[in-house]
C-alpha cells in the first residue's frame, strides 16, 4: 500500500475532516455501478441493463416486429440485404444515498481508530466515487437524537456538505453509552425510505447492534425501490475477548469486573456477536441484499478497492 495510502487511513477516536476531504483522490479507483437492472426512469451516466435509445452504442441485430424503424442501420442492410437495426444501451442516472450511523454505541474502538470514525470514511469514499462517476449524492446522517437530511445533488458541494455533518456529528460522541434512549436503526430505515427516491443507490453505514425483526421489514420495503447495500463495521474486541486477567470496566459513575480470563465468558461473548452477526446476514440472505463486513483494525481502502474496484466492475 502507498504511503499516501496509510496516511489517508482512519486512525484515532475522531475523523479528520481535512482527510475525509483529501478522499476524493482515492475514491477514483472505484466504481460503485450497480450490474443489476435500474429501477428509476432518470437519464444521467450510469449503464443498465435496460435498452434503448441512449447514448451508448450496443449491437446491430436482425430487424423485429415492432423495432422503431428510426434505429435500421441501412448500411448494414444495404451490404446484408437484410434489414437490420441498432440496439443502443440506455445511461442512466442512480442517485447515491449515503445512510451514516453516528450513534453512541459507535464511539468504540480498541485498535487503531473507532467505528465511528470507520463509518465516516466509508462515507467519504463512497461519496467522491458516485460523485466521480457522475451520480447526484445525497445521505442522511443519524446520531442518538438528531439527524441530518442531505439532498442529493451531482455537486462537490453536496459532498462536501456530507463531510462535513458526519464530521459534526462524529465530534458530538463522547462516550459508546448514552444516558437517553437512541433512536431506533427502524426509525432511520423509515426515514430513509421518505428520502431516498425511487432507483437510488443506498449504502448503510453501521454496527446494526439494534437490528432487529422491525428493521427488517423497513429494510424489505427501502429494497423493493432501491439498491441497498449493508456496510457492517466492527471492533476485534467485539468478536473476540481475550485475556489473562479480568477486566476493570466503568461508566464513570460504577466499575464491575469482566472475567476476561474465564474460557466460559470468553465463548458466550463471541457467540453473542455471532448470534447477532448471523441474524443480521440471515436477513440479507433473504432480502437478496449485499452485506460488506469491515473491522477497525483493517485497512479500508485496498478492501473497498477488492469490491469496487474499476477492474472489478469490467468482469462479466
Amino acid at each position: 500500500m502507498a504511503s499516501t495510502d496509510m496516511e489517508l487511513e482512519p486512525s484515532g477516536a475522531y475523523s479528520d475532516l481535512s482527510s475525509l476531504c483529501q478522499l476524493r483522490f482515492a475514491a477514483r479507483d472505484l466504481n460503485l455501478a450497480s450490474r443489476s437492472p435500474a429501477r428509476s426512469q432518470l437519464s444521467g451516466g450510469l449503464r443498465t441493463r435496460f435498452r434503448g435509445r441512449g447514448m451508448e452504442f450496443e449491437e446491430v441485430r436482425l430487424y423485429q416486429p415492432g423495432d422503431d424503424v428510426r434505429t435500421i442501420d441501412w448500411r448494414v442492410t444495404a451490404r446484408t440485404q437484410v434489414t437490420h437495426t441498432k440496439i443502443f444501451r440506455e445511461e442512466r442516472e442512480r442517485p447515491t444515498f449515503m445512510v451514516l450511523d453516528q450513534r453512541s454505541p459507535m464511539f468504540f474502538g480498541s485498535q487503531r481508530c473507532f467505528k465511528s470514525v470507520l463509518g465516516a470514511h466509508i462515507s467519504s469514499l463512497l461519496a467522491w466515487a458516485a460523485l466521480e462517476q457522475g451520480d447526484r449524492v445525497g445521505g442522511l446522517i443519524f446520531g442518538d437524537t438528531q439527524q441530518r437530511d442531505i439532498r442529493a445533488r451531482r455537486s462537490k458541494n453536496a459532498v462536501l456538505e456530507l463531510l462535513r455533518h458526519a464530521h459534526e456529528f462524529n465530534l458530538r460522541l463522547n462516550s459508546p453509552v448514552n444516558e437517553q434512549a437512541p433512536q431506533s436503526l427502524t426509525s432511520v430505515l423509515a426515514d430513509s425510505r421518505r428520502l431516498a427516491k425511487p432507483g437510488s443507490a443506498v449504502f448503510l453505514i453501521s454496527d446494526f447492534h439494534d437490528f432487529d425483526a422491525h428493521s427488517e421489514q423497513q429494510l424489505f420495503e427501502l429494497s423493493r425501490h432501491s439498491d441497498v447495500t449493508l456496510m457492517h463495521v466492527y471492533d476485534p474486541l467485539e468478536k473476540h475477548l481475550a485475556g489473562s486477567a479480568q477486566l476493570a470496566l466503568s461508566n464513570g459513575q460504577e466499575r464491575c469486573l469482566v472475567p476476561a480470563h474465564n474460557p466460559a465468558f470468553q465463548r458466550a461473548y463471541r457467540d453473542d456477536f455471532e448470534r447477532r452477526l448471523e441474524q443480521l446476514t440471515n436477513s440479507c440472505q433473504r432480502l437478496k441484499l449485499p452485506l460488506l463486513s469491515y473491522a477497525t483494525s483493517e485497512p479500508i481502502q485496498p478492501l473497498l478497492r477488492e469490491r469496487f474496484g474499476k477492474r472489478r466492475a469490467n468482469k462479466p
